[in-house]
């Protein structure tokens, strides 16, 4: 199938496949005679669990190692579990920045009257630099 068909097929846009190709993500389609990329249904499936692991928020990194381990018949699942909860350790880590962004913002609008005044504690908060 051409490009545009892996991309329906795969929920990938053309646009991340190239790259994914250009990046060594994936390996370089096979091209036709004309010079169009040619994708087997092996390389859609492929596609798909990237797209997954994309969904889920693992780095370009996580994602070749966790292909070259999905790939690999003789891998150890400890390694796939490590990277899974170096990754939740991060998103928990995230999730905590966000908290707190979410409640200093919130701090701040409470205090700020929103009226026809000038003042405004956001905005102070702002160019004090927290």
């Amino acid at each position: 199938m051409n490009i545009g068909q892996a991309a329906r097929n795969s929920g990938v846009s053309a646009k991340m496949i190239r790259y994914y190709e250009r990046i060594g993500l994936i390996p370089e389609a096979r091209r036709t005679a004309n010079g169009y990329r040619v994708y087997a249904d092996a390389d859609i499936h492929t596609l798909k669990f990237i797209r997954r692991a994309r969904d889920l928020g693992f780095s370009i990194e996580q994602i070749d190692q966790l292909v070259q381990l999905w790939q690999n018949q003789q891998r150890a699942s400890a390694e796939v579990k490590q990277i899974a909860l170096q990754h939740v350790s991060a998103l928990d880590h995230k999730i905590e920045q966000l908290r707190t962004i979410r409640e200093t913002l919130s701090h701040l609008a409470q205090h700020c009257q929103g009226n026809a005044r000038p003042d405004c504690p956001i905005l102070e908060d702002l160019a004090r630099g927290g």
